[in-house]
């Protein structure tokens, strides 16, 4: 099959289609014939570097390192998997690295994967599964609900503009923070409030959130104590190491706010309720732009700029020839 393999060793070593092995699912898995992808920060902060140390040993296991984010139709599936059949169009995404999604065909574990929305296109869906499953999570380890003053940092990116339209589905008082070029687009999304960070600097407000979210994994506990209220809630994604040593030491000293951190994981549950949300028009993604497999290299450029509107998706689909 075709996939996205590395060329040459390093860090700089572009990515290119080459050929791949077909993967076979295990007992509990589901082979899909991959339609779309798309882009995460981990795929160029993680996954790209774990890529550039291993040697090329025939190329095996280059291949098994691009893409999490997948939605495309089963085409083959293990002896344990019970609730899919052959033909089903399905989106998921397993952050192990082994689904290889920017890929003809993936396997993923049948417990990380869930009906594709009926309302969505491949593209669209494969754009939900990371960000939408990390603000829903953030938002129940903050217990997020009717009437939470909720305050969203980075509310136009790939996991901000799912967060502020699941605030809202969890009916939620959302305020969002980002640009002020991006401004409409999350009042668009259901915001009630913006904060345009380059107009001001909002870290030096003086207010009383229940919950901070930051999407962006730049912010403290520390810079943003002065945003919540008494034994408020800061909760961060762990895109940098940083975001995990700041909660970790927010924790240790004990300090007027609590702090929490979102690792991610996909749960055919969360995927379900995600889906119910998009099919009753709650929640849509945003697409910043469209790249063909080919041109993976450009979306991770894209991606590093920081200045996408939601989120970066592959289409894998035109480069198939199986």
């Amino acid at each position: 099959m075709k996939a996205i393999v590395t060329s040459g060793i390093g860090r700089q070593a572009p990515l290119v289609v080459g050929d791949a092995p077909r993967p076979r699912p295990g007992r509990n898995d589901l082979l899909v014939a991959v339609h779309a992808s798309s882009v995460n920060p981990k795929d160029w902060k993680l996954n790209r570097n774990i890529a550039a140390l291993i040697p090329p040993l025939g190329g095996l296991l280059r291949t098994n390192l691009f893409g999490d984010d997948l939605s495309g139709v089963v085409v083959g599936k293990g002896a344990g998997v019970i609730g899919f059949e052959i033909g089903d169009t399905v989106y998921g995404m397993d952050m192990r690295l082994r689904t290889n999604a920017c890929g003809e065909f993936a396997i993923i574990d049948q417990r990380r994967v869930a009906h594709k929305p009926a309302n969505l296109s491949h593209e669209q869906a494969a754009a939900v599964p990371l960000a939408a499953l990390t603000a829903l999570q953030a938002f129940r380890k903050a217990h997020v609900g009717a009437g939470t003053r909720l305050l969203i940092i980075g509310a136009s990116g790939g996991v901000g503009t799912f967060a502020v339209q699941i605030g809202k589905a969890l009916e939620a008082e959302v305020t969002g923070v980002c640009s002020g070029r991006n401004a409409d687009l999350v009042r668009k999304l259901g915001a009630d409030a913006v904060i345009d960070y380059t107009a001001e600097d909002y870290l030096q407000r003086d207010d009383d959130f229940d919950v901070v979210f930051d999407a962006t994994s730049h912010e403290s506990p520390d810079t943003c104590e002065s945003l919540l209220k008494e034994n408020g809630i800061f909760v961060s994604t762990g895109g940098y190491a940083h975001a995990y040593l700041n909660v970790a030491r927010r924790k240790v000293l004990r300090r007027r706010v609590q702090a929490k951190l979102v690792i991610v994981e996909s749960w055919t549950r969360d995927l379900q309720t995600l889906a119910q949300w998009i099919e009753a028009g709650r929640v849509t993604p945003v697409i910043d732009s469209l790249y063909p497999l080919a041109e993976l290299g450009e979306a991770y450029r894209r991606s590093q700029t920081g200045r996408a509107q939601g989120k970066i998706v592959i289409q894998v689909a035109d480069e198939a020839t199986a």
